[in-house]
């Protein structure tokens, strides 16, 4: 699916909708791909009010929706897998609450499975593609 940035909210509620129930969602793409515009962009269609930043230095980021929580993981500074076994990863992502991970090949070993995949590529400035794969 191609979308355009001003219209971000559609692409998002689209994503949802083809998620069905999974949950977890791996977030695959290179840098300024886009992934944490549209990561807040399906905070905000789950109900997140609070501002929602990267989680870049933090490694996650925890937001409260009206049904429970969303967990957003940047996984790009990792040294390696053990760094985020450390931080209780396993626990968040088998929680049955939202968990949206940006650079999850940097844990390839901890991920479960029924995830649903997005892959992001820069069509140009304001134009982006999804493709949705669910595991």
């Amino acid at each position: 699916m191609e979308y355009n940035l001003k219209d971000i909210a559609i692409a998002a509620k689209s994503v949802l909708t083809e998620a069905g129930t999974r949950k977890v969602f791996l977030f695959h793409g290179e840098m300024g791909a886009g992934k944490t515009t549209l990561i807040k962009a399906l905070c905000k269609q789950l109900g997140v009010d609070e501002s929602i930043t990267s989680p870049t230095f933090s490694i996650v980021n925890e937001y409260h929706i009206p049904k429970g929580k969303i967990y957003h993981f940047d996984f790009y500074r990792l040294k390696n897998q053990t760094e985020a076994m450390d931080m209780g990863c396993e626990e968040y992502f088998y929680s049955g609450d939202y968990c949206f991970i940006e650079w999850p090949e940097m844990i390839p070993d901890l991920l479960p499975i029924n995830c649903v995949d997005i892959s992001l590529s820069v069509l140009s400035n304001n134009c982006r593609e999804i493709r949705i794969d669910k595991k």
